[in-house]
């Protein structure tokens, strides 16, 4: 079947050789196509290219199947978290048995969706902001877990761990977490207490000191700029260390009553500077690695007001996608002064 280079993807096969105008041979025949492929034969010019028409297989569960499960998973765990939050009110502890019944089951399904974006994108919700938080940074903290190699034990414990980072702001005025202007000095100071308080609040509720030291450290920073210690890089645990990036990405891209939402792959950029002495190096570097070949095919809206779909990752700047819009390509590495908007769920 001969197919245009923009409309390959990932592990389609060559059925021929493929040549540039030039008459370079670029890829030989039966290659296995990856994103690197795909922007070699693009690079070379080759418009066209024959590609193995497969059996087609049984058809998966339909996209809104998949969107009514995960919508279900998710507003189940938002529920739980709830229901967590005001028991470690009322008790100062809550029943650690209730919160592995609501997470085992539903991180479990997140093994079966490798599209992360999607995840958040179905997750960008504007209501009961701590909530939606809190299950975005236990998903996100499962997912680096697997991405840096941790045991499948050791992933639900760090996707746990980021489920209860901030239960301390059970003790936090609501007034205070939702204020719309800037904190005070004395203000933050005692929003930064929620830290402490969710450490002791899990050390009430949990024989499980990584997840009580995940909710203490998660903003602490490697070049000790961080609270409430002022911990440095070996000092800082590693289920913090990966909580803390699924925080500040979780953070940045929702929006709350002092802040609008950020796009996703400007926030990746972001988090990529803070790599170099505030976060873990290998923890962002994971999270950016695996993070962005999810962006490809995912329909964008540009500052110009154009829409298009992101073809490529760019090898030159990974943060700036090529994008092809109505036929036409638009590389954003080149094209300095246009940007991504927003990206969409379809």
């Amino acid at each position: 079947m001969r197919v245009h280079v923009s409309d390959l993807k990932p592990g389609n096969h060559l059925n021929s050789d493929a040549y540039s105008s030039r008459g370079l041979h670029v890829l030989p025949k039966g290659s296995l196509l990856q994103i690197d492929d795909i922007a070699k034969l693009m690079q070379h010019g080759v418009d066209y290219v024959d590609i193995q028409t497969l059996v087609e297989e049984p058809a998966p569960l339909s996209r809104p199947s998949i969107i009514q499960t995960v919508t279900t998973s998710f507003d189940t765990m938002i529920d739980g978290f709830e229901n967590l939050y005001m028991e470690a009110l009322l008790k100062g502890s809550f029943n650690q048995s209730v919160v592995n019944d609501i997470l085992q089951p539903s991180l479990q399904s997140l093994d079966k969706q490798k599209d992360v974006v999607s995840l958040l994108l179905l997750l960008d919700r504007e209501d009961n902001y701590t909530y939606n938080h809190s299950l975005q940074v236990g998903m996100l903290s499962y997912y680096i877990a697997i991405w840096l190699g941790y045991s499948k034990q050791e992933c639900y414990e760090i996707g746990r761990a980021g489920y209860l980072i901030d239960i301390g702001k059970c003790r936090i005025s609501p007034a205070l977490l939702n204020k719309p202007g800037k904190l005070t000095a004395e203000e933050f100071e005692e929003v930064k207490l929620h830290t402490k308080y969710g450490y002791e609040i899990i050390r009430n509720s949990m024989d499980d000191s990584h997840t009580a030291l995940a909710a203490l450290q998660h903003h602490e920073r490697e070049d000790g700029s961080g609270y409430p210690n002022k911990l440095t890089k070996s000092e800082i645990h590693p289920y913090a260390q990966i909580a803390a990036v699924a925080d500040i990405y979780s953070a940045m891209t929702s929006k709350r009553v002092y802040q609008s939402k950020q796009e996703l792959i400007s926030v990746l950029r972001e988090l990529n500077d803070l790599s170099f002495g505030k976060l873990n190096g290998r923890t962002v570097q994971a999270f950016i690695q695996h993070l962005m070949p999810n962006f490809i095919g995912k329909r964008v809206l540009l500052n110009t007001g154009d829409t298009g779909v992101i073809i490529m990752n760019n090898p030159v700047d990974i943060f700036r996608p090529l994008v092809k819009i109505d036929g036409l390509f638009v590389d954003l590495a080149r094209e300095r002064n246009v940007t991504i908007v927003e990206i969409y769920m379809d």
